[in-house]
This record gives C-alpha cells, sequence and structure tokens, in this order.
C-alpha cells in the first residue's frame, strides 16, 4: 500500500467520523440503530399536506434521540417475532420545518393537497384546531410518526391498515375514533400497546404519533437540518 492510497483512505475515515459527529450530541440516525427499519420521510419528498419538499429537510435521513432509538429498538424486535416491522414518516423534525408549516397555513390558497390530507377541513381552520402549531414536538428529538407494515406473506411490504393516511387531518384519526373498523381499531391498538410497552407516550389526536415518556431534551426545539 502506498502513500497516497493511505492518505486516501485516512481522509476517507476522517470524512466518516465527521459527517457523525456533525449531528448534536445525544442524536443518532435511525438506520445505524435498526437497519431493517423502513424509512419514508415524507416531508423530504412532495407526498405531505403541503405538497413539496419542507425546508429543512436535506436528506431523506431520519434522525432520533439516541434514547428514542434504543427503546424503538425493542418495539421492533418484539414486532418482528409476530412477522411484523416499523416504518417511520418523520422523528425529528427542525424549527425550520415548523415555520415552512406555520406560513403555508398563512396562505389560504394554496390547498393543493386538500383532497389527500384535509379534504374534511377548512385550511383556514388547521391552526385553530391544532393541526398546525408554532411548535412541536418532533422538534425536541424524541417524537417519532410511524405505523406498522408486514415483513411476510403476500401482504409483506405492506402498511397495516389503519383507517387513516399518516398526517389525515380528521377526527377520525383520532386512535379512539369509531369511525374505522373494527380490525382498523385493533391495528390502532397493537401499534399503541408495543410503543407505550417501551416507554413512549401518544396522542390523543393522531394514531401514528409517539413521544419517549422520559424524552432527553425536553424544553430544548432544535433547529439543525436534516442531512
Amino acid at each position: 500500500m502506498n502513500k497516497h492510497t493511505i492518505f486516501f483512505l485516512f481522509l476517507l475515515a476522517f470524512s466518516c467520523s465527521r459527517n457523525k459527529n456533525d449531528l448534536p450530541e445525544g442524536f443518532v440516525y435511525l438506520k445505524e440503530h435498526i437497519p431493517d427499519i423502513v424509512i419514508d420521510l415524507r416531508y423530504f419528498s412532495s407526498d405531505n399536506f403541503i405538497g413539496d419538499t419542507i425546508d429543512g429537510y436535506e436528506s431523506g435521513n431520519c434522525i432520533i434521540s439516541y434514547d428514542a432509538a434504543v427503546a424503538l429498538t425493542k418495539v421492533q424486535k418484539e414486532l418482528n417475532e409476530q412477522g411484523l416491522g416499523l416504518k417511520v414518516f418523520d422523528a425529528y423534525r427542525p424549527q425550520t420545518a415548523v415555520n415552512h408549516f406555520v406560513r403555508w397555513a398563512e396562505d389560504l390558497g394554496d390547498t393543493t393537497m386538500k383532497a389527500r390530507y384535509y379534504p374534511e377541513e377548512k385550511k383556514s381552520q388547521l391552526f385553530e384546531k391544532g393541526y398546525i402549531a408554532s411548535r412541536s414536538g418532533h422538534t425536541r428529538g424524541s417524537t417519532v410518526d410511524l405505523t406498522i407494515v408486514y415483513l411476510e406473506g403476500n401482504d409483506a411490504g405492506k402498511e397495516m391498515h389503519m383507517g387513516t393516511p399518516w398526517d389525515y387531518f380528521s377526527t377520525r384519526s383520532w386512535p379512539s375514533s369509531d369511525s374505522v373498523t373494527p380490525a382498523q381499531k385493533e391495528n390502532r391498538m397493537l401499534l399503541r400497546n408495543v410503543m407505550v410497552k417501551y416507554g413512549f407516550r401518544p396522542l390523543t389526536e393522531e394514531w401514528w404519533h409517539f413521544t419517549l415518556e422520559d424524552e432527553p431534551f425536553p424544553d430544548t426545539y432544535f433547529d439543525f437540518p436534516v442531512k
């Protein structure tokens, strides 16, 4: 091995180390802890209630607090024993992204994704009803939006039917809603029960939303980009 090759390898190792250290202390890339978890970071795409990539999302990497990643590892292990697994739509969310949501909510003329994400609601009332807010638990780093997918059989790779899509602005998205089928409600309870078992707190209005009870940064709203 000549000196040029050694120098190149040194630079490569330094670059990888530096990239990992770009995250604030206490944060990790979820895929590094759970390699088989499915990541579908919707805010790094046009498939979300705004219909465009959200400010602050510069990649499809899923970032989360280390403590939340450890807890999710336990959730994934238990689901795997049933031929199931987790699919994550969002975790850490920069304040920059939340600010983008607020600006969008104030632009009443932009209803591009209404039919898919909020057909039952007037955009002018989304802020008032709490679907959009100026602060989000996601920005503290230990909140996650997720669902369950099948890993085996004819439905392998498909999401469990939960009655509504992720981020659907409606009372039908409440975990307790009786407007979904009994089977869909049972699926919601399966997700809720396994998340609660490993230390997550559910949200009353969104079947997909959970926050780690003992979150490490309960009072800090971060604003570093998702890279």
